[in-house]
């Protein structure tokens, strides 16, 4: 009988022993993927959020702007130079804008506020924030128009956990909410209806208007057609002041960004800011956004840019997030690595079960001339193929929880929830795609049962058949 055979039967010659090893296997497995998986998925989202809502993959700045981010540290913007920058094969467009600070007043509320200005129709090529224009948004008079709607109790329940919550698209506020796909065609025009929310985006030509963040919406009681106040300093120390309706309310991701962002076009920062044809900076968009492409694109541009501007990435612009980052990554590693250590022991206790069980029967097999070698491979075989078992099933029992997670994020609310934004972050916790992590929490479980086997087998060809024969 061939070796793979023998192995095979004897695996389920005892199946509780092999289950219990197998178990040990996939639990180890489905947990580390799982915990893998939420806590490169929220690394993921953290450094999305970022990118996306404020520094954009690469900028073209004054090369003393990131030590000293102020007006003072801008540059003039070349339209030949930008030209010229707009030709490499993975830029898509180069969007200058004024970034700066000023005190925001709505009534007899003040806030501390970022002031972007951008040019309206070509942002949408760098940070889109044209798409994140709120569009629906449970306030409280929407929640009292749909309590005398003819709704499940269950969305109740949701209307009070997420009050106030504002969304861009209407199939989110449904994901959010808990609509499913059977109930949406009769409950989303419901919802659509009561939780509609007016505003607009920019447009070019036009001056006086602003679009703010959600959160500073909410502090300041600033809504669409509502007058805000700016006031600060502007370019070498002149005073800024001026007047903006608010045309629109925007969702950013980052919590921070979101309670003090405010966006007008670039004409009317730089007329606020006394700063014409100038620009803290200019985001570049890009078409390729894999690392070694943006690597190359930031190389190229840095020819093109010379020693006068300084062309940087987002992981220079966001140098301590990375480093927090990297410190949590390191810390969820060693925790997996505890949870394998502990999985280990388990594998080798139930190796030392195997071998003091069957030391009779290997003693027999040696000596009615069976091969140390050949029974050695059939014992490394048998564990091999229990610990291929536990790690099959727990990749597949992993999937659909993490498709799910990354369909359907886990998302905080209450005291959870203010803590993320204390900390600067959405309070939602998606979960990353498989990726090369599923390869290595494989590699690792390999390893595991590599060193058992080996364990096993050197206990085979060092057994004294006299002494097990007694056994």
């Amino acid at each position: 009988m061939k070796v793979n055979q023998l192995a095979w039967r004897n695996l389920w010659r005892n199946r509780k022993r092999t289950l219990i090893t197998a178990a040990s296997v996939f639990f180890a497995v489905f947990f580390a993927l799982v915990m893998r998986s939420f806590q490169l998925g929220t690394y993921e989202k953290m450094y999305s959020d970022v990118i996306q809502s404020y520094s954009g993959y690469l900028q073209l700045q004054n090369p003393s702007y990131l030590d000293e981010p102020n007006l003072d540290n801008g540059f003039t913007v070349d339209s030949v130079l930008v030209s010229r920058l707009e030709k490499d094969p993975n830029v898509e467009a180069v969007v200058p804008r004024i970034e700066s600070f000023a005190l925001a007043a709505a009534g007899s509320r003040t806030q501390g506020v970022m002031v972007l200005g951008v040019e309206p129709e070509s942002e949408s090529k760098a940070l889109n924030i044209r798409n994140r224009i709120v569009r629906y948004k449970l306030t409280p008079e929407a929640l009292e128009a749909l309590k005398g709607e003819d709704l499940p109790s269950r969305l109740g329940k949701n209307f009070e956990l997420f009050a106030g919550e504002a969304f861009t698209e209407a199939k989110d506020m449904a994901s959010i909410l808990g609509v499913g796909k059977r109930d949406t065609a009769s409950l989303l025009p419901v919802l659509t209806r009561h939780t509609a929310y007016p505003g607009s985006y920019l447009s070019s030509g036009e001056t006086g208007y602003a679009i703010i963040g959600n959160g500073l919406s909410d502090y300041l009681g600033a809504v669409p057609g509502d007058t805000i106040v700016l006031m600060g300093q502007g370019y070498h120390g002149t005073s800024a002041a001026g007047l903006y309706v608010v045309r629109g309310v925007v969702s950013m991701p980052n919590p921070e960004i979101d309670n003090r962002f405010v966006c007008i076009t670039l004409d009317d920062a730089r007329w606020l800011y006394a700063a014409p044809e100038m620009a803290t900076s200019a985001i570049i968009g890009i078409r390729n956004s894999e690392e070694k492409e943006l690597a190359a694109t930031q190389e190229r541009l840095r020819e093109v840019a010379g020693d006068e501007l300084a062309v940087r990435n987002w992981k220079e612009m966001n140098a301590l997030l990375l480093n927090q980052m990297e410190a949590d990554n390191k810390s969820g590693a060693i925790m997996i690595g505890i949870l394998y250590l502990v999985i280990a022991f388990g594998v080798f206790g139930t190796v030392l079960m195997m071998m003091a069980e069957r030391r009779r029967e290997f003693g027999m097999l040696i000596s009615i001339g069976m091969r140390r070698g050949r029974l050695a491979g059939v014992v490394g075989l048998e564990m091999l193929l229990i610990g291929l078992l536990g790690v099959v099933a727990g990749v597949i029992a992993s999937l659909p929880v993490v498709f799910m997670g990354h369909a359907r994020p886990l998302r905080f609310t209450g005291e959870m929830a203010r803590m993320y934004e204390d900390y600067g972050f959405e309070p939602v916790m998606p979960m990353l795609l498989p990726d090369t992590y599923y390869l290595w929490q494989v590699v690792v479980v390999l390893l595991i049962l590599t060193v058992a086997i080996s364990f096993s087998v050197r206990k085979i060809f060092k057994l004294n058949v006299i002494n097990a024969l007694r056994a």
